[in-house]
């Protein structure tokens, strides 16, 4: 289904009288067959099928929204491409506590999608200026932000704003990264670009930025804090932040997120968030080796973690690091080392067998490799499970067993 094709079905569910009771009195959607079951009884009781449609498609995208608003995904209305966009409510209320800390009274929300971060800040008693050049989208954040009086949507391109006009003391920007030729990564694409973003800090300080994870050191701004995010061991995002919304100050940082609540920040020894990562020094395979979070490495900040565990990296260019004691810390997986075994198929399939392996768990790092391939090329058949590090041990390419800790 198309972005339009969403947008007009979402409005004819608004526009029928029946269209949100319909909506609010759907059971559960968790099939296809759930989806046919329910559209056949609508359709029994006389219901519009092009209003079913909608409601169906609705009630879907909010079980879909679920792992990442929970049970506030039930009362938000979306489209795809704005719940893809959309941040995770918890990352969201982490941004919201940094500009009501910082001072901030009124905040404008550009690029606010279906309104998420807004309904993070006016949660927290911010006032909120949610501003989107989509027409629908600024249409859904009208809707889903309609509890909070405090928040102004307004359906208008950044570029055309007058912030002195808006009186905010502070902004929150996600730029659009994704065009009809796909996502990009050079930040001078994006719409608007990270520069032009940059230069509202001669109006307001007080500036966060949404960006793509994978963004280079070299397109940061040298003075600001930038941060990355993962949630259970998933990279979720990374966030320019500048002025008083960067206590931190000018360098990078990652927190390893976990969905009990729980948060872990390791700062990447460096004072300029362009600086090039701390090298870390490899050594002889130990006892024990360590799989650390994505977030951390993005923000280069391994080097930190390596200093906390004694660890040195097990071969140059590779991010698994070795030490003779496994780790107790967020973000930081431990793995008990077995036995190096030959990288290659054949030989190793024999070395596995011996050991009545049947099936194995394959990560690899540095290796040219694909798990699900190479483990058909095994061909194993014993009754034991064992996990395998495929990767590089003192330059050389090698299959790690290890037993996870």
């Amino acid at each position: 289904m198309t972005h339009a094709s969403e947008i007009a079905g979402l409005t004819s569910l608004l526009a029928h009288p029946e269209g949100l009771g319909l909506l609010a009195d759907l059971p559960p959607i968790t099939s296809k067959s759930d989806i046919l079951e329910v559209s056949s009884t609508l359709r029994k009781a006389g219901h519009d099928p092009d209003i079913i449609a909608a409601a169906l498609t609705q009630q879907r995208l909010r079980a879909k929204a679920a792992d990442k608003f929970g049970p506030f995904a039930s009362s938000l209305l979306f489209t795809t491409e704005g719940l893809q966009q959309a941040t995770r409510l918890e990352v969201a209320a982490r941004h919201a506590r940094r500009y009501r800390d910082a001072g901030c009274t009124r905040v404008a929300d550009l690029g606010c999608g279906i309104g998420t971060e807004s309904f993070a800040l006016a949660g927290l008693g911010l006032k909120v200026v949610a501003v989107d050049a989509d027409e629908a989208h600024a249409a859904l954040a009208l809707l889903n932000l309609k509890t909070f009086p405090e928040v102004t949507v307004l359906n208008a391109r950044i570029e055309d704003l007058d912030l002195a006009d808006l009186g905010v003391d502070g902004i929150f920007a996600d730029p659009a990264r994704r065009s009809d030729a796909g996502r990009s990564f050079d930040p001078e694409t994006w719409s608007p670009p990270l520069s032009s973003i940059m230069a509202l800090r001669a109006v307001v300080a007080n500036v966060g930025v949404k960006v793509a994870p994978g963004i280079a050191y070299e397109n940061l701004p040298s003075d600001s804090h930038v941060q990355w995010t993962s949630v259970d061991g998933s990279l979720v995002e990374a966030a320019i932040w500048c002025g008083d919304l960067a206590p931190e100050g000018p360098g990078r940082s990652a927190v390893v997120l976990s969905r009990g609540g729980q948060a872990t920040t390791y700062a990447a020894p460096v004072s300029s968030a362009r600086a090039p990562a701390t090298i870390v020094d490899h050594r002889a395979l130990e006892g024990f080796v360590h799989e650390v979070d994505p977030a951390i490495l993005r923000a280069g900040a391994l080097a930190t973690i390596a200093e906390q565990l004694s660890a040195g990296l097990i071969s140059p260019d590779i991010s698994y690091l070795t030490s003779s004691a496994p780790a107790d810390l967020a973000g930081v997986t431990s793995f008990r080392v077995i036995e190096t075994l030959p990288a290659k198929a054949k030989v190793l399939a024999a070395e596995l067998r011996q050991r009545d392996i049947g099936s194995v768990e394959i990560l690899k790092r540095g290796i040219d490799i694909v798990p699900d391939d190479f483990r058909r090329r095994l061909k194993l058949r014993g009754s034991q499970a064992a996990t395998l590090m495929m990767t590089r041990v003192a330059g050389r390419h090698a299959a790690v067993l290890v037993e996870r800790i």
